[in-house]
């Protein structure tokens, strides 16, 4: 009786964590079914940020929607309005001016600094390094100060349209852009010296959260968190876009596919980024930000007010958009988070008969059973910020 007295028994628990918990990096609930500490089984549960996006694209006319794909991934913004105009223009065989495409490239680019930045910083809070996060956001506040100069706004941008941009770069948003490039590589070499080498941060995430190739590819992961495994696919390089094929830029890759390569394709992804903006910003060509039809694009503002048919255009424009050919097209991107898809079927309205997006943080995250799998408690918080979600794209 003494002996039995002294067995040690552990028995299974549910836990629920979130969707309030800080480390779920939104309104992420999770149940996790445990063994003492250790991890049996990690079941997402979303759907708390649910909007009805693609749905309520089906009520508004094509240029109307694009405001609503910054509520997506709002921490890069500019990626969401790529992917969403550049299936709008698929759809319709438009070919923007080269000039808009290499803004295009910028922006899309400066997005992925911001977002990585953010993810970079908010994963090193979640494990105990505030200093990086305090960094990164001073890093992160350069950029969105350059989109207040592009656009007006830091956030929610609405920059792209279905045929260019809003507003074309002038000199001193490029010297800010040149500015951002000069700094940035000491900036990053201050985050090697804090955190990188630092040997409480490796044991946090060094062999947590492995996923192989083979599972990464038969889960649908993509981004940063499916290179990390070695998976060396990014549709810049591989279906390449907009100009990305007259850049010269490396696909960073990991070996063993754990949480700390999923930070290092990040941090690695930032200066790859860098390269292809210092390219871009040089051989930006002169010419058009916008294609030459007036039924897709509106006059300039400072028009409207002084010619009464410029007044009529916009009118027009503003009221009953403009129509997109009878059919279906699917455009991908490479967002920072990974594959960013949009699909359309129109019926030759204004209006989109059905859009359904492809937003990666939804896919991501049918990875995080099989990462935290036989991992502890305090592993679930380092795999879920490796995987960088944002839930008003997850739920939609």
């Amino acid at each position: 009786m003494a002996e039995q007295d002294n067995i040690i028994s552990t028995r299974e628990i549910t836990l629920h964590m979130g969707p309030q918990h800080p480390s779920t990096h939104g309104v992420l609930h999770l149940l996790l079914q445990m063994q003492g500490e250790m991890i049996m089984k990690a079941e997402p549960d979303i759907g708390y940020l649910h909007r009805g996006t693609e749905k309520i694209a089906e009520g508004l006319l094509y240029h109307q929607f694009t405001p609503y794909t910054d509520r997506l991934d709002y921490m890069c913004a500019m990626s969401n309005n790529l992917a969403y105009v550049m299936a709008v223009e698929k759809a319709m065989g438009l070919q923007i001016p080269e000039r808009a495409q290499y803004i295009r490239v910028i922006a899309a680019e400066l997005s992925r600094i911001a977002g990585h930045l953010l993810a970079m910083g908010a994963w090193a809070l979640d494990l105990g390094a505030m200093s990086i996060l305090l960094y990164a956001m001073r890093e992160r506040e350069i950029v969105l100060d350059i989109f207040e100069q592009i656009c007006g706004a830091r956030m929610t941008l609405s920059y792209l349209r279905v045929g260019g941009v809003r507003y074309d770069f002038n000199k001193e948003i490029v010297e800010s852009i040149n500015e951002l490039l000069e700094v940035m590589p000491g900036r990053l070499d201050e985050y090697e010296t804090v955190l990188i080498g630092n040997r409480v941060w490796i044991q946090r995430n060094e062999g947590v959260g492995v996923i192989s190739a083979e599972d990464a590819i038969n889960l649908s992961l993509s981004g940063p968190a499916l290179r990390a495994s070695g998976v060396k696919w990014d549709i810049r390089k591989d279906e390449p876009y907009l100009v990305y094929d007259r850049f010269d830029f490396d696909i960073p890759t990991g070996e063993n596919g754990d949480c700390l390569d999923r930070f290092n394709m990040r941090f690695a992804e930032v200066k790859q980024s860098m390269r292809i903006i210092k390219q871009a910003i040089k051989d930006l060509p002169d010419g058009r930000f916008n294609v030459d039809i007036p039924e897709i694009v509106p006059p300039p503002k400072p028009d409207v007010y002084k010619n009464m048919e410029n007044l009529i255009h916009h009118f027009k424009y503003v009221s009953a958009g403009f129509k997109v050919p009878k059919g279906e097209v699917y455009s991908a991107i490479e967002a920072p988070k990974g594959e960013l898809g949009v699909y359309i079927v129109s019926d030759g309205t204004e209006k989109p008969y059905r859009l359904k997006l492809r937003v990666p943080t939804f896919v991501n995250l049918q990875t995080i059973n099989h990462m935290s799998k036989g991992r502890y408690l305090a592993d679930v918080i380092a795999i879920v910020s490796s995987l960088d979600p944002v839930f008003g794209e997850c739920d939609k």
